[in-house]
C-alpha cells in the first residue's frame, strides 16, 4: 500500500524543517569516516595502550586488518533489566573471533532505575542521567580503537542515551543489543489494586511488598509497556535491532542467538566491506517517523515526546510536538499492552509482538518500509518472528491474524482509531494528553484546581481527605530548569482512587507521568514550565482549568484583564542532597520538554 497521506506530509515537513541541520550532520560524519579519529591515524603509544591489555585479541587489533566492536554497556546487577548483560562481553569477544574480528569494552554508562528511585529525591536525576550516558557513550567510542559498535541498554533514560552519543560517531555501524523482558508474574491489574488499596490504608506495607515482589521479581525488563519497553519497540521500528530481538527472555537459546547474530551482523556491515551501514545514515528523518508512528500505535510512554525530539536532534533532525499530534490523527491504536490493557508485554509477544505490529503498519502504509535497517534490505525484514530451527537461528513471516485480538490488532480493525497522543495548548502553554488508557467520557474535564509545588505535598493533602472533590490537581516547578522534571508516578495511585470514589479529576504539571500512568487524565511536560515564566506559574488555588482532548484545549477561564496583571508564583529553592546539587549546571541551562529538555544538546548548538 501507498503511503498514507497524513505520514507523508509530516515525512516532508520534517525533512524540510531538518534541512539545514541535516545536511550539516551528514558532513559531520563523513568528515569522521574520512579524516576522524582511528586505528591507523593512532601513534603507536596510542595504540600499544589500545591493545595491551586484550590477550589472545592483541595481534588482530595490533595489525588493524579486522574490525573491533566497541562494546558500550549500561551493565549492573541493582537493575533487573541489565544484570543479564554481565556475560554479554565475554561471550560476545568468543562471538567475533568466530568470523575473525575482535571485541573489546570501550565503556559502561550509568543506569540508574526509575521503579527504584520513582517518588523519591534520585528521581530528580532521571531526566539527566540521559545527558551523562550520552556523555559516557561519546568518552567511550572517543579512542579512535573501533570500527563499529555494540550498545546494551535497555531502559528509560538508557537507551536514547546511548543513542544521543552514538549518532555523533554516526560513520559507525551500531547495533542495539538489548536483554529482554523478565518472565510475567503478578498480573498487573493486582498489583494496581494493592497499591490502591495501599494508597487508601486498606492494606500495610507487607503487603503492598509481597505484591510488588510477585510483579518484579527476576532478571529482566519490567513487563508493563512503560518507556523501557517502549525502548524496544522504537528500535525494532527503527531497525536497529537483530530483528525481533526486543521481547525474547533472557537466558533462552534464542537470546544468546540473537546476540551472536548481532555481533556477526556487525562483521558485515563494516565500513571495509560492500553493505557498509553507519548509524548516522540508518537514523534518518522516515526513521524517526517510525518511531513516532510505533509510539503511537502501540499506546507506548509519553517520555518519549520528550526523548524523541532530543535523539533527532544529535542526527540533525527537528521533529516536535505538532509532527507526533499530526501522525496521532491517522495512526490508529492496535495494541493493548497494560496499562492500556491487562496482558504484560510477554503476552504481547505471543500475540504476534513485533513482527505483527510492523507487518500489519507497513501493509497500512502507516510505516516507512524504505530506510536502511542494520538487519535487512529494509524494514520488511522486520515483520519476522525469529526462532531456532535445531541450532540455527531463523525467521518466520508474522502471523497472518493475531493469536490474540484482545491484545493485537490489525491496522484497518483497531482498538481505537488513532494513536492517542495529544496536543494540548491555550493560555497555560503547550503540553502532552495521552488519551489510549483514559475513558473517552473523561477526555474533557472542568473543575477548580489546586495547586502544589510537590508531590509530597498531594499525597499528604489526599490523606488528609482535602482531594475529595472535582479538582484539578496541579503541581508545577516539575520541569527541567526546577528540579530535573522527575516523574510523578507516585500520585497515580491516590489520583485513581479519586476517580474511582465518583470525582472528576485530572493532573496538570510541567512534570512527567512515567510510562505506566494509565487511567487519570494528565496534561503533562506544560511548556514553558513555570520556573522559566510559564504562564502555569501565574494559577491559584480555585481557579477554574478546562482540558480537552477533543479540542486540544487547556485554558485557566480567568478572566484576561486579571490574568495578564497577575505575579507568577515564587518557586521553591533548589534541592540539596543525593547528589542533585552537582546538576545544576544541567538545570540551568536546560531547554524546553519539546525539544528534549537538554542542556547538553542545546550548549552544542544541536
Amino acid at each position: 500500500m501507498s503511503l498514507h497521506p497524513i505520514v507523508e506530509s509530516v515525512t516532508a515537513r520534517i525533512i524540510e524543517r531538518s534541512r539545514p541541520g541535516r545536511r550539516a550532520y551528514l558532513d559531520l560524519i563523513a568528515r569522521e569516516r574520512e579524516s576522524g579519529v582511528d586505528r591507523p591515524n593512532l601513534s603507536c603509544g596510542n595504540l600499544a595502550h589500545g591493545f595491551a591489555a586484550s590477550g589472545e585479541d592483541k595481534p588482530a587489533i595490533r595489525t588493524g586488518g579486522a574490525m573491533n566492536i566497541g562494546i558500550v554497556t549500561a551493565y549492573n546487577d541493582m537493575l533487573s533489566a541489565h544484570q543479564p548483560y554481565g556475560r554479554y562481553p565475554e561471550q560476545m569477544r568468543l562471538w567475533a573471533r568466530e568470523i575473525g574480528i575482535t571485541a573489546q569494552v570501550a565503556g559502561g554508562v550509568p543506569a540508574m532505575c526509575d521503579g527504584v528511585t520513582q517518588g523519591q529525591r534520585g528521581m530528580e536525576l532521571s531526566l539527566f542521567s540521559r545527558d551523562t550516558i550520552a556523555l559516557s557513550t561519546a568518552v567511550a567510542l572517543s579512542h579512535g580503537m573501533f570500527e563499529g559498535a555494540a550498545l546494551l541498554g535497555i531502559c528509560d533514560k538508557i537507551v536514547p542515551g546511548l543513542l544521543i552519543g552514538a549518532l555523533r560517531f554516526g560513520h559507525l555501524p551500531t547495533i542495539l543489543v538489548p536483554a529482554g523482558p523478565m518472565p510475567s508474574g503478578l498480573a498487573n491489574k493486582e498489583k494496581q489494586r494493592v497499591r490502591q488499596l495501599y494508597a487508601e490504608g486498606k492494606v500495610g506495607r507487607e503487603e503492598l511488598l509481597e505484591a510488588e515482589s510477585a510483579s518484579y521479581h527476576g532478571a529482566g525488563t519490567c513487563t508493563f509497556y512503560g518507556t523501557a519497553n517502549s525502548n524496544q519497540m522504537m528500535m525494532e521500528v527503527m531497525g536497529l535491532h537483530i530483528p525481533g530481538s526486543a521481547f525474547v527472555n533472557p537466558g533462552t537459546k534464542l537470546r544468546q542467538a540473537l546476540t551472536r547474530a548481532a555481533v556477526h551482523r556487525l562483521g558485515e556491515i563494516g565500513w571495509d566491506g560492500g553493505d557498509y551501514r553507519p548509524l548516522g545514515l540508518c537514523v534518518d528523518e522516515k526513521a524517526i517517523v517510525n518511531a513516532a508512528v510505533g509510539l503511537l500505535a502501540t499506546g507506548g510512554s509519553t517520555n518519549h515526546v520528550i526523548h524523541l525530539p532530543a535523539i533527532a536532534r544529535a542526527a540533525g533532525i527537528v521533529i516536535d510536538w505538532e509532527d507526533i499530534d499530526r501522525l496521532s490523527s491517522a495512526v490508529p491504536l492496535i495494541a493493548r499492552v497494560y496499562p492500556n490493557g491487562s496482558g504484560d508485554v510477554n503476552h504481547f509477544q505471543a500475540a504476534g509482538g513485533m513482527a505483527y505490529v510492523i507487518a500489519t503498519l507497513l501493509d497500512g502504509g502507516l510505516l516507512h518500509r524504505d530506510i536502511m535497517t542494520v538487519g535487512g534490505d529494509d524494514l520488511g525484514a522486520y515483520a519476522r518472528d525469529p526462532m531456532l530451527d535445531g541450532e540455527t537461528l531463523a525467521w518466520s513471516d508474522a502471523p497472518a491474524t493475531p493469536h490474540d485480538e484482545a491484545m493485537l490488532r490489525p491496522y484497518d480493525n483497531p482498538f481505537l482509531p488513532d494513536g492517542g497522543m495529544r496536543l494540548v495548548q491555550g493560555n497555560l502553554g503547550r503540553g502532552t494528553l495521552k488519551t489510549s488508557a483514559v475513558d473517552p467520557a473523561r477526555w474533557t474535564v472542568e473543575a477548580p484546581c489546586r495547586i502544589f509545588d510537590d508531590q509530597d505535598q498531594v499525597t499528604a493533602a489526599f490523606k488528609a481527605g482535602e482531594l475529595d472533590r472535582d479538582v484539578i490537581v496541579v503541581v508545577r516547578f516539575q520541569g527541567p530548569k526546577a528540579n530535573g522534571m522527575p516523574e510523578l508516578h507516585k500520585l497515580t495511585p491516590s489520583l485513581g482512587v479519586l476517580q474511582d470514589r465518583g470525582f472528576t479529576v485530572a493532573l496538570v504539571t510541567d512534570g512527567r507521568m512515567s510510562g505506566a500512568s494509565g487511567k487519570v487524565p494528565a496534561a503533562i511536560h506544560i511548556s514553558p514550565e513555570a520556573i522559566a515564566g510559564g504562564p502555569i506559574a501565574k494559577l491559584r488555588d480555585g481557579d477554574i482549568v478546562r482540558l480537552c482532548a477533543e479540542r486540544g484545549e487547556i485554558v485557566a477561564l480567568v478572566d484576561a484583564a486579571e490574568w495578564d496583571a497577575r505575579e507568577d508564583a515564587v518557586a521553591p529553592p533548589a534541592h540539596v542532597g543525593t547528589g542533585r546539587e552537582l546538576f545544576a549546571f544541567m538545570r540551568a541551562g536546560a531547554d524546553t520538554a519539546e525539544r528534549g529538555g537538554s542542556a547538553m544538546l542545546a550548549a552544542a548548538g544541536l
